[in-house]
């Protein structure tokens, strides 16, 4: 047996053991440090540990600690909770998502779909709007309230915003004032007021449909419309209620009117049915169509063949005869002449 060989290979691993116990204990020792609380310990206790950390071989000594990290750092360490950054990466992905949807114009487009989706799922949970209640329509129908409000069938009454489908229903001009109720599971009731049709306005040669305060109701008008009273001119719509009501008091001047032309956004002129052009003044309005009145009453002044009373004078009358009116009158001026220079001679 060779003796020196093999007693060197049965002492080495002897010693490596001791080596790696050591190391472990050290190790041990360390992370009891780092995570339980620090204990103090006697003075002469604290003499040993140094003693025994000096007399340790290089190899076996502890890891250096790191350097404090900056304050920054520390302080995000510290104060701001886990998972932050992964939390902000996420928000970030997403709202770069987002802003390419905005700036492609597809956003309408997006929300449309998240809404049909969503009122699909509803609607086969059974939130489906079956049943429809539309009370104060006159002149819109029910599908025009429907479509105005927003309302169509693929809506779900769970998802619903009343709120946001009265705001619509009040955008609209024929609508004054409206109220929306949902009913669940699947019933709806929308309570309406409408506007009333005033008058026909007409204004650079288009003719629309207001109501009393002058709200443009309609861009168009339809046969049921035709009967209204007409006015003219820029700014006859938010006046036309205040002037029609003083003109409905006499019945005469307002059965012959066809329509009132409101000039220069100061006073008002009539054209009657017959094409006579009255000229109002600006001022004192009830006055002359009092006198209007009693001179048709007196001198059938509305059947003469004349073609314009000016009434913008508020000391005289003054009356514009037709062409074969004058011609007549000037005739039978020339007769009364001839025939009195024959009495003379």
């Amino acid at each position: 047996m060779d003796g020196a060989g093999r007693l060197a290979r049965s002492q080495r691993p002897q010693a490596n053991l001791k080596a790696a116990a050591l190391g472990a204990a050290i190790l041990l020792r360390e992370y009891v440090s780092a995570h339980l609380p620090r204990l103090e310990l006697p003075r002469g206790r604290k003499k040993d540990i140094r003693r025994d950390r000096a007399a340790m071989p290089a190899a076996l000594a502890p890891v250096v600690e790191r350097e404090a990290p900056p304050r920054l750092v520390e302080f995000v360490e510290r104060y701001l909770p886990r998972r932050l950054g992964t939390v902000a990466t996420v928000a970030l992905l997403f709202g770069s998502v987002w802003l390419g949807i905005v700036k492609g114009g597809h956003a309408q487009d997006v929300n449309a779909a998240l809404s049909d989706t969503r009122n699909s799922l509803a609607n086969a949970a059974g939130f489906r709007i079956t049943a429809v209640a539309i009370n104060g329509r006159k002149q819109l129908t029910q599908d025009e309230v429907l479509a105005v409000g927003g309302v169509s069938g693929r809506s779900s009454l769970l998802f619903l915003d009343a709120a946001a489908v009265r705001d619509k229903l009040k955008a609209n001009p024929w609508i004054a004032e409206a109220t929306v109720q949902k009913f669940f599971p699947n019933q709806l009731q929308i309570d309406i007021v409408e506007r009333k049709p005033f008058a026909l306005w007409q204004q650079d040669g288009r003719l629309s449909v207001i109501a009393d305060d002058g709200a443009v109701l309609e861009q168009y008008v339809s046969r049921r419309f035709l009967t209204l009273p007409l006015v003219v001119g820029k700014g006859a719509e938010s006046r036309a209620r205040d002037f029609l009501a003083l003109l409905a008091r006499y019945p005469q001047v307002r059965a012959v009117t066809k329509a009132a032309v409101f000039v220069g956004e100061r006073r008002w002129n009539l054209r009657t049915k017959d094409g006579l052009d009255i000229r109002l003044p600006e001022n004192d309005v009830g006055n002359a169509l009092a006198t209007l009145s009693q001179l048709d009453q007196d001198d059938k002044l509305f059947s003469r063949d004349i073609v314009a009373i000016d009434m913008r004078l508020s000391d005289r009358l003054t009356v514009q005869l037709s062409d074969d009116a004058a011609k007549a009158r000037e005739e039978l001026f020339k007769d009364k002449k001839s025939k009195k220079k024959a009495g003379d001679a």
